[in-house]
């Protein structure tokens, strides 16, 4: 328990700033707006540090339990970040757009900026990089169904009729979401996983007496890589147990809850007047959510296991719509106060192009840089769309 404890102190930064910013909120308030941004800075930096211990140890149980279920646990705990921050910031009086603009942030970052930049980084260390194309095209379809049906349709539904319409929605996205889970775990999980040919063949081939450190370096099983047994014993006991992982992530998406709910009074408190980008908050929740999956991402692709890359970046991109949707719509049901979710022309111009150019560079089942670059130039031109407040 305390060699556990121990290896958890990061969760001790945000911990103490968020004790320190509960009781001190006021007085950064009444200091003005420099103080209140430097200090919503301050707070942003902490939950960041939060989420990377739950997707640190999302990861672990990803670990034990393998993909597809890894990677699901890892995007859904990213999911649940973004969906507490952004309910926190509605409650708040946030803008009616900020759902919207959230959503349309995190499926540009997570498709353009992760998996573009992941693709390109990739591609200039490994080449072509393998994965199962089956795994892109069914994201590529679900992402594009639910976005049609929660970001575009709404734009011609009567604002009279728009309950009716978000009860659909909510039922629309849960069966999505239903019978994309039964696949992911079912029947057709295979379409998100795949055999790595030379990692197979290493692990087959029995590692000579006076090699075995170079078993290691080649990723072989702990028996052949560690010949001392009770250094592999003190190995396993240094991994956390799935409860105790299980625990850190909950008690963790709480602290993450309490330190947005004050770092949303900072921010607005310090941007009012300022005439800084509306979608720039969207743009930060988006990032702040995604930032554990940033890193995860990147390792797998400098590894050259592009198939957890595409897992992570497109699984988050689908999570996002398909999850954050029917909840922001029960909470607009349950207020009566609706969002605004119908997506800008410029929006809709650029999720268009973002999934076409993914249909066609995840079609063949491998990656290269090129790829990376077009939906890394597609993010930058996100970016600058942003500035430009459009």
């Amino acid at each position: 328990m305390i060699s556990a404890l121990k290896q958890e102190r990061l969760l001790l930064i945000p911990i103490l700033l968020g004790i320190a910013a509960w009781f001190g909120e006021h007085a950064l308030l009444e200091h003005g707006q420099v103080a209140s941004l430097v200090g919503a800075a301050i707070l942003i930096a902490a939950i960041v540090v939060g989420s990377m211990r739950v997707a640190h140890h999302a990861e672990v149980l990803a670990h034990k339990v393998g993909d597809p279920y890894g990677t699901m646990i890892l995007t859904l705990s990213a999911v649940a970040v973004e969906v507490i921050i952004l309910t926190i910031m509605m409650n708040k009086g946030g803008s009616p757009t900020l759902v919207r603009d959230t959503i349309y942030s995190a499926v540009m970052l997570d498709i353009n900026g992760i998996l573009g930049l992941a693709a390109l980084i990739g591609g200039l260390k490994h080449g072509e990089q393998p994965y199962n194309d089956d795994s892109g095209k069914t994201y590529g379809v679900m992402i594009l169904t639910a976005m049609g049906i929660s970001m575009v349709v709404p734009e011609f539904i009567p604002t009279d009729r728009w309950q009716y319409y978000s009860v659909f929605t909510i039922f629309a996205m849960l069966a999505l979401y239903g019978l994309f889970l039964r696949m992911q775990v079912g029947t057709h999980s295979y379409f998100f996983s795949y055999s790595y040919p030379n990692r197979a063949a290493e692990k087959q081939t029995k590692p000579k007496p006076a090699t075995a450190g170079q078993g290691k370096r080649r990723g072989q099983g702990p028996a052949n890589a560690i010949p001392n047994p009770g250094r592999a014993k003190t190995v396993e006991r240094a991994e956390p147990s799935a409860l105790w992982s299980i625990g850190v992530i909950l008690f963790g998406v709480v602290l993450i809850g309490i330190l947005a709910e004050v770092m949303s009074v900072l921010m607005d408190a310090g941007l009012e007047g300022t005439g800084a980008p509306v979608a720039l908050t969207a743009i930060l929740v988006a990032a702040i959510s995604a930032a554990p999956e940033i890193l995860t991402a990147l390792r797998a692709a400098l590894r050259n296991r592009m198939q957890a890359t595409i897992n992570i970046a497109m699984g988050a991109s689908l999570s996002t719509v398909i999850l954050t949707v029917p909840v922001m719509e029960g909470i607009a049901l349950y207020t009566g106060q609706p969002f605004v979710m119908a997506m800008t022309p410029v929006q809709t111009t650029m999720v268009a192009i973002t999934l076409i150019a993914a249909a066609i560079n995840l079609n063949d089942g491998e990656t290269n840089a090129i790829e990376g670059m077009t939906h890394f130039v597609l993010f930058a031109t996100f970016i600058m769309l942003a500035f430009l407040g459009l």
